[in-house]
């Protein structure tokens, strides 16, 4: 790769197998490696960006014919640029294959469904199960776009180091970290959907130390289902299944408590009742379960909250990190938006040219980016889960023959995003109204 002075960013490339694929993650991570080198390539620093973008004589090499056999994608996941500088490598920043430190990983995707436990007597499923990587949260990670490209990259490398922290054996009695992380923020902006992306992330990154992953999602409104002694039950079964799961040093486990301030909710409206010491002790016993997740060190504790002001203080002061998730901004919503875009072009349901980036759109004055941008100005306050619903809404009103222009595909873009607005401002007065 050449002399360490020349070095100036940490590449990880991701290899997926094919689903019949017979080679190993090793020689396909060795394929990979010689690959770049034979190539000499130039290596995009974006984050989905492909490793290969040059045409099939690419391929010719053994190590391209091998990686073209054997898997399906190769990618650039993700850079580490080692001058601390995230911000100048944005956009268009290459790197020679000489100046990086390569780490790739290759990886198979389990395409089982998730396993669900549900309670003797009970209707919710206590908890469901996933073997990481999976096939349900492929694409999750880059998926996700934010105003600030910081939010992905803090926490991947908080918990990257959480997880060497253990690997290395570090005293917890010198250092304290609690592998535990708290996303906060209103609902639909992505919070849960970060925590099984991150998950599937870092199964990837580890399985070079970890043989298998699992992530389980508690339902935490099924512990508090029965109030006589029953919930307790159910929460110490619930972990004595993550304990069996722990017991293999060789797995990581992923725990996700999704909407956490329900514990808060449950221990105030238990505080007002006539039977306050059981819910309490339920509540207790799910901290103190969680606390001692904090010795094994293949464990970590993914949580969220759409409530701020309701997360019990006892939760906060567990959580290593706690990260607010907002709605998306003017760019983030731009880049939301034309990610369907690209996709329905892909798909070849919109005809036309492709929207420029945020910047390079604008800069350049390109009709098609400034329509988009237009759209993604009249979407205002809605949530990232509302606005991956709306292109297909402006697709239904347009596109039914599966022959559309870009031009007015946009258009149509333009004016539901006004609709959307319209509808939940006359929704939200005629609720205020009824109230």
């Amino acid at each position: 790769m050449g002399d360490g002075d020349a070095i100036v960013a940490r590449v990880h490339v991701d290899a997926r197998r094919r689903a019949r694929s017979t080679a190993t993650n090793d020689a396909i991570e060795a394929a990979v490696r010689t690959f770049v080198l034979e190539r000499k390539a130039c290596v995009d620093d974006a984050r989905a960006g492909a490793l290969v973008d040059g045409d099939e004589s690419d391929w010719k090499c053994e190590a391209g014919a091998f990686l073209r056999a054997q898997c399906d994608k190769v990618w650039v996941s993700d850079v580490e640029w080692l001058d601390g500088d995230e911000g100048k490598g944005r956009g268009t920043r290459r790197l020679l294959a000489w100046q990086c430190a390569l780490t790739t990983r290759a990886y198979g995707l389990c395409e089982d469904g998730p396993g669900e436990e549900i309670g003797e007597g009970d209707e919710i499923a206590t908890y469901t199960e996933w073997s990481l990587p999976c096939v349900d949260f492929e694409g999750a990670w880059e998926s996700l776009i934010f105003d600030d490209d910081e939010v992905k990259t803090r926490l991947l490398r908080y918990a990257t180091a959480a997880l060497l922290f253990g690997e290395r054996g570090v005293d917890a009695q010198l250092i304290s970290w609690n592998r535990v992380v708290l996303l906060h923020g209103p609902p639909g902006t992505g919070k849960t959907t970060m925590c099984k992306a991150l998950a599937q992330r870092l199964s990837i990154r580890f399985n070079h130390i970890y043989s298998s992953s699992v992530l389980v999602e508690v339902n935490a409104h099924s512990l508090f289902s029965r109030w006589f002694s029953e919930s307790g039950k159910l929460v110490s079964k619930l972990f004595g299944k993550i304990q069996e799961l722990l017991e293999d040093e060789d797995s990581l486990v992923f725990v996700l408590v999704d909407e956490v301030e329900s514990l808060a909710a449950a221990r105030r409206s238990a505080a007002n009742g006539s039977e306050p010491s059981d819910a309490i002790r339920v509540v207790n016993a799910l901290l103190t379960q969680l606390d001692a997740l904090k010795s094994r060190p293949n464990a970590i504790v993914l949580t969220t909250s759409n409530i701020t002001e309701a997360i019990d203080l006892a939760f906060v002061d567990r959580a290593d990190i706690k990260c607010y998730i907002g709605p998306p901004g003017m760019r983030a919503r731009y880049e939301i938006l034309r990610s369907c875009v690209l996709e329905l072009i892909r798909r070849d349901l919109v005809q036309g040219a492709e929207p420029m980036e945020f910047d390079d759109g604008v800069a350049k004055g390109c009709p098609v980016s400034l329509t988009l941008r237009e759209a993604a100005e009249a979407c205002d306050g809605l949530s990232g889960r509302a606005l991956r619903k709306l292109p297909f809404l402006a697709y239904s009103t347009v596109g039914s023959t599966g022959r559309c222009s870009v031009e007015a595909y946009l258009r149509a873009l333009v004016a539901q995003s006004a609709a959307e607005i319209a509808d939940r401002h006359r929704l939200d007065t005629s609720t205020t109204a009824a109230a």
